[in-house]
This record gives C-alpha cells, structure tokens and sequence, in this order.
C-alpha cells in the first residue's frame, strides 16, 4: 500500500486525515525505514508495508474507539511507535506517553516523535509494571494503549492502578482470543472485556488475518 491507497482507505473508514498529518505520516515513513535498518524495530522485509499493517493497523482503532481531546494516554511496549505516535499524529490534541523498556527502540521513537513537531507527548524508558511506585501516575491515563505486546492478563497487571476508573485499555492483537480472555477475567473479574473484530472498507487483509481490538472497560 502506498501513501494515496492509505489515504482513501483511511477517508473511507471515517478516519479523517488532513494534508499537513498525510505529510507528517509521509515523513515518518522515511525516517523509520531508515532508522529500522539500524535497530531492527520490525522485520526489514515488512517495511513495504509499513502504511497499511502497522499504520493502518493502529488507526484502526479510531474506527471504533473515540479518543477525546485532551485524552490522557500510555502506550505500552510502543516500539517504534505503534500504535502511540501514529494515533498522535492523527489526534493531536490528546496527550500521550510512549513506554517501552527496551532504550534504544525508545531513542528512535522519541526522536521520531520530536520530528513530528507535536506536543504534549513524551517517552519513558522503563517495565510499565515499575510506574506503579510512581504516585503521580497512579489513577491517571484515560487509554492505556498496546500492540502485540504480551497476553492480556499480563498488560493488565503490569498497569492496573495507573488506569482510571473510567478509563479504557485498548489492546492491538489477533487470532483467537477466547482462552487468553477467559484467563485474564478470571484474575481481573472488576473488568468488562470485548472483542471487536477490525474490518476496513478496501482493505481485507485484517479480517483475514483476525485482527481485533480488545476493549477492557470497569464494570460499573
């Protein structure tokens, strides 16, 4: 997928992007795959489709999920980004922290992030499990965000503390989930958990694969 297919599967999925946010993305694209060759963030060989399975990927979930501004969010394992600096972009007005506890991976997100010209967005070195001694995170992210990252009972207890009452965990993950599921509301019953398959006009490729956004929300 090239940048203008992107576009008009992103226009067609009511994921609206204007010129100046196609042209960040475009300039992302290229200091990424420069800076994979490096560091290895992905595998070489799917950097040709670096628009639609990991940025398209994480834009996904602004089909389903409504990111408020000024949304506070954390993105777990983040990688090179993903799905936290591409939802960034695409939103700049909500706050986000990229984590991730791997540094140099985190160094090419941070400077990939600072290019982008955004703020209010900032990346920690560190196990996400470890913020839970960090009072002034405690009770705080609207989103808690991750992609592929460990099964859900894990994410979950490496964060829960640092989500708010009314918060939502998001996670980027595919196949069948039913047993990991089952597993993590058995440890974390105070959770609500719901699968949403993604399906993308133009674009088959994530409901062939069964891709899927878990949505984990408190029970009230």
């Amino acid at each position: 997928m090239q940048k203008t297919e992107f576009w008009t599967t992103c226009s067609s999925n009511s994921i609206v992007l204007e010129l100046e946010q196609l042209a960040t993305f475009e300039r992302f694209v290229k200091e990424f795959i420069y800076w994979n060759d490096k560091v290895n963030m992905i595998s070489r060989k799917d950097t040709e489709h670096i628009w639609d399975r990991h940025i398209l990927h994480s834009l996904a979930i602004l089909k389903y999920i409504d990111l408020p501004n000024k949304a506070r969010c954390m993105d777990i394992g983040t990688g090179g980004g993903f799905p936290g600096l591409v939802l960034k972009i695409a939103n700049p007005d909500i706050k986000m922290l990229l984590v991730d506890s791997i540094k140099k991976k985190l160094q090419i997100a941070d400077m990939l992030a600072q290019h982008t010209g955004l703020k209010h967005i900032e990346s920690k070195c560190t196990r996400a499990e470890l913020m839970l001694d960090e009072s002034k995170y405690l009770n705080t992210f609207h989103f808690i965000f991750a992609r592929a990252v460990a099964p859900i009972e894990k994410l979950i207890s490496w964060t829960d503390g640092l989500l708010r009452p009314d918060g939502q965990y998001i996670f980027l993950k595919g196949g069948d989930l039913d047993e990991e599921i089952k597993i993590a509301s058995e440890a974390y019953p105070h959770y609500n958990y719901e699968q949403i398959d993604i399906k993308m006009n133009g674009f088959s490729f994530f409901e062939e694969e069964k891709k899927k956004i878990i949505k984990i929300t408190r029970k009230q």
